[in-house]
């Protein structure tokens, strides 16, 4: 059995280039953005934060929500799978790899804006929200 899967958290560095295609099909791409944070050591050296640059490509259903919401800095949830390629460009063989999207969704910390807790439907402020989870309480009376 074997598994190619890829779940990454992170922030989209542009806006997404969506394409349509003659035969309906439509392709949509963009760059994301995950960061490891600094830390030190137990002897004292400093690793410096680290950013990493991964190749998105998003197909079929989920281009319509990328053209329509997903913007530069969006903060996303991409989950796929691992794909290389390779092209040749100038007479040089290239190879890319690429994450294809299964799905993609906005990703949100949980917190509400401080002011509002509505939602803003127009196309050019669109926000994603979450409910809060509800969370249960112990109690000190038990039903068994």
């Amino acid at each position: 059995m074997s598994l190619n899967k890829v779940i990454l958290i992170g922030n989209v560095g542009k806006d997404p280039d969506v394409k349509y295609f003659d035969n309906g099909n439509c392709v949509a791409n963009l760059t994301l953005a995950t960061n490891e944070r600094g830390y030190t050591t137990s002897n004292g050296t400093q690793v410096p934060e680290r950013t990493d640059w991964h190749n998105i490509v998003v197909r079929r259903d989920n281009v319509p929500f990328v053209e329509r919401y997903v913007h530069r800095g969006s903060q996303v949830l991409v989950e796929g799978k691992l794909r290389y390629r390779e092209y040749e460009k100038e007479g040089v063989r290239r190879f890319v790899a690429e994450i294809v999207a299964d799905r993609i969704e906005f990703f949100n910390t949980g917190r509400r804006p401080d002011n509002s807790t509505t939602t803003n439907t127009s196309d050019s402020n669109a926000v994603a929200q979450t409910e809060q989870p509800v969370v249960a309480t112990p109690s000190s009376e038990t039903p068994f």
